[in-house]
């Protein structure tokens, strides 16, 4: 988390979410369940989305800006290729957005917010999101697992 914040005040983390957003279990969070490939994706993006709303309620004006983007869904991308047997949409539309999260003006107040690219607009993200206690839950899941994974406290960035 070091890292992160080693970006400065004035700059931006942007999280590559997804519209395909379901429930986080924490058991498979935590490696105790399995997931088929889909449900692992949407249950990541939703994650991601969280941690993106947590640390930017955690962090100040010091820290960088947070957002987590929907680039679009079904752009023309390997896994859409792989997994839809679809050519899928111009993938520049993903690029132009995470551009524009990146470097506008657009952005510069969007610290914790979800943009979803599909309706081009900023917009609440899947319910569970904007549920502290599942984002406690998750968030918590989360440090415990990268602390013992690393051996050091997360929880105090």
């Amino acid at each position: 988390m070091r890292a992160c914040r080693t970006v400065g005040p004035q700059g931006r983390i942007v999280n590559l979410s997804s519209a395909a957003q379901t429930p986080v279990s924490i058991d498979a969070l935590t490696g105790r369940e399995r997931l088929s490939d889909d449900q692992a994706y949407a249950q990541s993006k939703l994650a991601l989305t969280m941690w993106t709303y947590a640390l930017a309620a955690r962090w100040g004006e010091d820290d960088p800006l947070l957002v987590a983007v929907n680039p679009g869904s079904l752009l023309a991308s390997k896994m859409v290729r792989d997994a839809y047997g679809m050519q899928g949409k111009d993938i520049g539309i993903g690029a132009d957005i995470l551009t524009r999260a990146a470097l506008s003006d657009e952005f510069t107040s969007a610290s914790g917010q979800y943009f979803d690219n599909d309706r081009g607009r900023f917009a609440d993200p899947h319910p569970d999101a904007l549920d502290p206690a599942k984002v406690a839950q998750m968030m918590d899941a989360l440090e415990g697992l990268v602390a013992k994974l690393s051996g050091r406290s997360w929880s105090r960035v």
